[in-house]
């Protein structure tokens, strides 16, 4: 039997304000039917992945390699698209693509429902999350100059790679190769994160949902991360063990990090378990079905 998330103890955390979930491009694939759905250009009643997005823009650009990882590659893809065209093209073609009323799943329904201020951060370009939380509040965008923000009354969506705004058209992508490297250097030199969210990660646990570790920039990402990952865990405002698979916190330990993927491979798993991320192999709407039941 394959070993379950500790749901009671990520549950709680949730209703405490204790922990950073990581949404990835993973976490769409909730709303496709069947799961195992195949996306294209002409069915868009959902968000495609990395890969398949990729190969979209290929196909617009006659993109001069059919080998599939090239093809799946998008931070290569929108390179290439950049140099055939120029950077508005992609930017266009990226804001007609994702300025459309895609549903949001159950997981961002979820984070909606959390009466806790909550800091969620995610990659993806959509504003799935935006859209879920505007039936409980009025979401409002602040510029990276302006985060005078309190994490501990306002919830907080904090896109990492940029996004479609679909209000003003002023888009911003993290996507070809040289983003990623301007990205990925600002991430060494951590001014890449604001210093509010920086502060926030040090006490707070993290949830990644939706992601793989092939991509290269993520594992990056991830590398960086490690310097301002909480390290010391207060027993006294740790979550009681309630179920037998989860993982007791002891005084010095770092907080437990968890990822939730889909028929994760081998190697992803090694990926995780070398960073001292727990991962489990679970579908992202029977995780977010099994949190509601186990809400305090």
């Amino acid at each position: 039997m394959a070993l379950q998330p500790p749901y009671g103890v990520i549950a709680k955390l949730f209703q405490e304000g204790a922990i950073v979930p990581f949404l990835g491009a993973g976490v769409n694939f909730g709303t496709r039917k069947p799961p195992d759905a195949e996306w294209n250009e002409k069915t868009t009643t959902f968000l495609p992945s990395g890969a398949e997005l990729s190969r979209f823009l290929a196909g617009e650009i006659s993109f001069p390699s059919q080998e599939k990882h090239d093809l799946d590659d998008l931070a290569k893809v929108a390179s290439y698209y950049v140099e055939a065209t120029e950077r508005e093209s992609l930017t266009k073609q990226l804001h007609r693509f994702f300025d459309q009323d895609f549903a949001p799943c159950e997981i961002h329904k979820y984070l909606a429902e959390i009466p806790t201020p909550l800091l969620i951060v995610t990659t993806n370009y959509d504003d799935l999350t935006e859209r879920a939380l505007a039936g409980a509040m009025e979401p409002e965008p602040v510029p990276p100059a302006k985060l005078f923000i309190d994490l501990k009354k306002t919830t907080v969506i904090y896109k990492m790679h940029g996004t479609v705004d679909r209000r003003s058209k002023w888009d911003n992508y993290v996507i070809t190769e040289d983003d990623y490297v301007d990205f990925l250097s600002r991430m060494t030199g951590q001014t890449a994160v604001p210093a509010l969210f920086m502060r926030a990660f040090h006490d707070r646990h993290f949830l990644f949902l939706g992601y793989g570790l092939r991509d290269w920039n993520l594992r990056v990402v991830l590398r960086n991360l490690r310097g301002i990952l909480p390290r010391t865990a207060d027993p006294a405002a740790a979550p009681r063990q309630e179920e037998s698979e989860a993982v007791a916190e002891e005084e010095g330990a770092a907080l437990r990090s968890w990822a939730i993927q889909f028929r994760p491979s081998d190697l992803e798993v090694e990926l995780w378990n070398a960073r001292r991320v727990k991962i489990y192999n679970v579908d992202i709407n029977e995780f977010v079905r099994c949190l509601r039941e186990r809400a305090p």
